[in-house]
């Protein structure tokens, strides 16, 4: 039963992590569709925010009722920015983006993510770098690596790729209005998708760091939630120019997207991800967007009929492979850092171990305490040593 425990304790950061990717997934292809019925973006934020602000405060207010921390004015500050990196910035961008190309390459594109935030996390000391070490090279060059392939899948358009369902559905679908993307709106929409992904990376650096000082998921989850929704409901009032329009909700996908999106995405999202965050680091959080990739082009080809280019397969594949060095670099750190960590356990043969005795006197309520150090001997190293 114990060993069970512990298994699933080691597990845990990537069941969390995984589910999120499949969240994230599900989002996407949902917010497409909606998108491609005149789903507005900015109301989508706002209120997608606002569900996930609802639903988790009960949650926050019962179990960190008593361990909540001090909420000081550099915490709220740092609480602002971050309902302006993520639920402002790169929801709005990201959504936006999404008009002028698709959901593959939306989700594609979000494999950048853990190359930004990994130079981030580095030049905020969050991440160990040594450049006279192979996997931290490999960290480096991975990082580049994917880089480049998002500028390929950006750039690169190539032929085609045909698959027997996408012809099929794009045929049955052909009467419905179907949008092709020119190549000035694929630009301008990869523009926003990765502006969006450098806001997203930043958000994670900034929660990071914000965690170490306010160490309550949960209520970290509804302030971040809630500062996203009163700042989106002003981005929203200054874009839509006072259309109450924008403002009202239908029951149809959008309204789907925006309950999904606020109770999968942004609620427990944020919650698992500073779950994680404070075991792993940041760095792990967005090591595995490759799999919400590959979960897209699988769901949005049967879905949304959307077709594949060999230059968006490239691109994915380059992504893929540099993402993969910057997880092998980041695995070596772990695995040298447990090995130090064992190391330190044992004293060498001529440290002295410290002793304190406490002895109380009679009548007294003062103890007196003695500290002796004794030298081990080869029956205590052994002992140590676990032999």
């Amino acid at each position: 039963m114990y060993q069970n425990t512990m298994m699933f304790e080691k597990l845990k950061p990537f069941l969390y992590v995984i589910f999120l990717q499949f969240g994230n997934a599900g989002l996407v292809i949902i917010a497409k569709a909606a998108l491609n019925h005149g789903m507005n973006h900015y109301t989508f934020a706002t209120y997608r925010n606002l569900i996930a602000a609802l639903v988790i405060t009960p949650f926050a207010l019962y179990f960190e009722r008593k361990g909540r921390p001090k909420l000081t004015f550099l915490v709220f500050l740092k609480i602002m920015l971050l309902g302006f990196l993520e639920p402002v910035v790169d929801q709005n961008l990201y959504y936006a983006g999404m008009k002028y190309t698709t959901a593959t390459f939306a989700a594609a594109m979000c494999n950048i993510i853990p190359a930004m935030t990994f130079l981030m996390a580095w030049a905020c000391r969050l991440e160990k770098v040594n450049i006279k070490k192979i996997h931290s090279i490999g960290k480096i060059v991975g990082t580049l690596v994917t880089v480049g392939g998002a500028m390929i899948m950006t750039v690169v358009v190539g032929p085609t790729i045909g698959l027997p369902w996408t012809k099929v559905s794009a045929t049955a679908h052909q009467d419905q209005g179907a949008t092709h993307v020119s190549g000035a709106d694929n630009i301008k929409g990869s523009m926003m998708i990765i502006a969006g992904c450098l806001s997203w990376s930043c958000f994670y650096i900034v929660q990071a760091i914000t965690l170490k000082s306010y160490p309550a998921e949960l209520s970290l989850t509804v302030l971040i939630c809630a500062a996203g929704t009163l700042q989106n409901a002003i981005v929203t009032v200054i874009a839509e120019r006072g259309d109450t329009a924008a403002w009202r909700l239908h029951l149809d996908a959008g309204l789907v997207t925006m309950v999904y999106g606020g109770v999968i995405c942004s609620g427990l999202g944020y919650y698992l991800g500073g779950i994680i965050m404070k075991q792993k680091g940041p760095v792990f959080v967005t090591a595995f967007n490759p799999l919400s990739m590959v979960i897209v082009a699988f769901l949005g080809s049967i879905v949304l009929s959307e077709q594949l280019n060999l230059g968006r397969v490239l691109g994915a594949v380059v992504i893929v492979a540099g993402l993969y060095l910057v997880i092998w670099g980041k695995s070596k750190d772990v695995n040298q850092s447990d090995i130090k960590g064992e190391g330190d356990q044992v004293p060498p043969a001529n440290q002295q171990i410290p002793m304190t005795i406490t002895a109380t006197r009679l009548g007294k309520n003062d103890p007196d305490s003695l500290a002796i150090a004794i030298p081990p001997n080869n029956e205590m190293i052994q002992k140590i040593n676990g032999k």
